[in-house]
């Protein structure tokens, strides 16, 4: 498990957009699932970003690129996306970013900047939990958990001083 959020640190970004379609493509035809291209350009949208992003927000980019502008363009491949575990949606913000880990089984926790409103996707393990502690005493089984931080994140934060 990494203790490093992916999402606030720099690296080479189109090289993580296109390992992050290809490995989606991939999943994809191993499952015997469809990445059709309004499914790949909402990812792509999404890795672009390294942000969440609203559903009409996505909606938007699909449309200058051709896809259509009703919204069930982009709530079916959101859906589709996340379903299948390479998007995730931030409820907090009521928008979605790029799994940092497709393919894995994974709980993850985001931090999210209020200043520049990155969102950074960090690893948890939510079997040693106080969450987990807590729903083990009460006899309560957790199905999912989300977990969401707000606060500024380091380039923020280097940026203030």
């Amino acid at each position: 498990m990494d203790p490093n959020p992916i999402g606030f640190q720099h690296h080479d970004h189109s090289h993580c957009v296109a390992d992050a379609v290809e490995a989606a493509d991939r999943s994809c035809r191993e499952a015997g699932l469809q990445l059709t291209p309004v499914r790949k350009r909402t990812l792509e949208i999404l890795l672009e970003e390294h942000r969440a992003l609203g559903a009409y927000d996505v909606l938007a980019r699909l449309s200058e690129d051709g896809f259509g502008s009703q919204p069930p363009v982009a709530y079916r491949a959101l859906d589709f996306l996340t379903k299948h575990g390479f998007v995730h949606k931030i409820e907090k913000l009521n928008a979605f970013i790029a799994c940092a880990h497709p393919g894995e089984l994974h709980t993850p926790a985001f931090l999210i900047c209020t200043s520049c409103q990155a969102v950074a996707e960090a690893e948890t393990d939510p079997s040693h939990s106080l969450l987990a502690n807590i729903a083990e005493t009460t006899g309560f089984r957790i199905s999912r958990a989300v977990l969401e931080a707000e606060g500024t994140c380091p380039n923020c934060l280097a940026s203030e001083k």
